[in-house]
């Protein structure tokens, strides 16, 4: 079967819904719609691997102003299984949060973990991979088969099975199941891996199909994954391929994962400038201020990263001034609050402004897990209200400007 072949063509109506609300150049400040509400764009989108950003609970979501939390299809099916979700009334019900969920397939979990084996930050968890299990990937036209990286169980997953699975748990909008090579790597390797991922959005597109049309599939998005590492002919060809393949949204993988800033530019514009302008665009894992503000200006909407969170945990604080390592010995006496501004531009309080630099330094000091809590809350306040401004901006038609000052600081 062709790459197109039997499944719905570009230009079908989306279940993710994306309406331009004003542009400056070619960003875009947008609306998306689902089955479940809308949301503004462009978003930043926090991790919660199983079911949770780390040392947050929804509450915190609510207060943080969220409107889009991404989970993890790969851990929460290895624990505590599709089945258990599913039974607990999916991600919504078992999570306890009315927002929007966004499932990755896992394709890249399965990848990562095989190659950064006994990694506690592959997998952005508190329990991380057991390193005596081989969980090195075997990939063909029809799937991946790999090891468990929790118990080393031999599992088997095809583009169908992805649908499947976040089917069941309930998400709002699901990823089709890619192959995202590390860079860099031979041209070769990216141009197999970008065909297989075009074969594979095929037939996660029919698989969903079916499950519409047998009333299975409740209304969620399915987006598809162009790759093609940072040739931007390859990236082209893969933008228009799944475009006439038709996906509620398009999600832009494979960068940011080794390429330098210079060498992911023409890539993602290359895919951008041939995605369906009427789609929502998704540039996966990209959390740095300076690589969001330079996609934000290339037409990306949306944005997820385990950044804010890995950071938080660790000690570091995104700041207006760059970041900071709390730990540092010339915060102990430091009155000063992270974030001195009381509240966010929607009136919604700073998480920052409360605790003081020598406080928090004290906390990390003692390795007293309310620190990575508030630096936690803090850095996904600071990348919230980053987007919120990018919006304005756009909004303004002084994007330009805008992003010239984040880069100031963060280019």
């Amino acid at each position: 079967m062709s790459a197109s072949e039997g499944v719905p063509r570009a230009g079908t109506a989306s279940r993710a819904a994306y309406e331009l609300l004003a542009s400056d150049g070619s960003a875009r400040r947008g609306q998306v719609t689902t089955a479940r509400g809308n949301f503004q764009t462009p978003v930043f989108m926090p991790v919660g691997t199983r079911g949770a950003v780390i040392h947050l609970d929804s509450s915190d979501y609510e207060h943080l102003g969220l409107e889009v939390v991404l989970a993890n299809t790969y851990h929460l099916s290895a624990r505590p299984g599709v089945d258990v979700v599913e039974a607990l009334g999916g991600l919504h019900g078992f999570v306890g949060w009315d927002g929007h969920f966004l499932t990755d397939s896992g394709g890249f979990q399965i990848m990562s973990l095989g190659r950064r084996q006994g990694s506690s930050d592959a997998s952005d968890g508190d329990d991380p991979p057991d390193p005596s299990q081989n969980v090195k990937s075997k990939v063909d036209d029809e799937g991946v088969t790999f090891r468990s990286t929790y118990d080393g169980t031999q599992m088997r997953l095809t583009p169908e099975d992805a649908v499947d699975a976040q089917r069941r748990l309930g998400s709002d909008i699901q990823m089709a199941l890619d192959i995202c090579p590390e860079l860099p790597a031979p041209p070769t390797e990216v141009r197999i891996a970008t065909q297989r991922t075009h074969l594979w959005a095929a037939r996660a597109a029919a698989a969903m199909e079916t499950a519409r049309r047998d009333g299975t599939a409740g209304g969620q998005a399915l987006f598809g994954i162009c790759q093609g590492g940072i040739d931007p002919e390859l990236r082209r060809h893969s933008a228009e391929t799944l475009a006439s393949i038709g996906f509620d949204g398009y999600g832009i993988g494979g960068l940011s994962v080794g390429e330098s800033r210079g060498e992911m530019a023409p890539a993602l514009a290359a895919a951008a400038e041939v995605l369906p302008a009427d789609r929502p665009r998704y540039l996966m894992g990209v959390g740095d201020p300076a690589r969001i503000v330079d996609a934000i200006a290339a037409g990306v909407d949306m944005f997820d990263c385990v950044l804010p969170s890995r950071l938080g945990r660790h000690g570091t604080a995104l700041t207006p001034q760059g970041r900071i390592n709390i730990r540092n010995a010339r915060f102990a006496r430091d009155e000063t609050p992270l974030d001195p501004r009381p509240a966010r531009p929607d009136g919604r309080p700073q998480p920052g402004a409360r605790f003081s630099r020598g406080y928090l330094r004290h906390l990390m000091s003692v390795n007293e897990p309310t620190a990575g809590r508030i630096l936690t809350l803090h850095n996904i306040a600071f990348l919230a209200e980053l987007v919120s401004d990018a919006r304005a901006a756009i909004e303004a038609g002084r994007f330009n400007a805008f992003r010239q000052q984040v880069n100031e600081v963060w280019g």
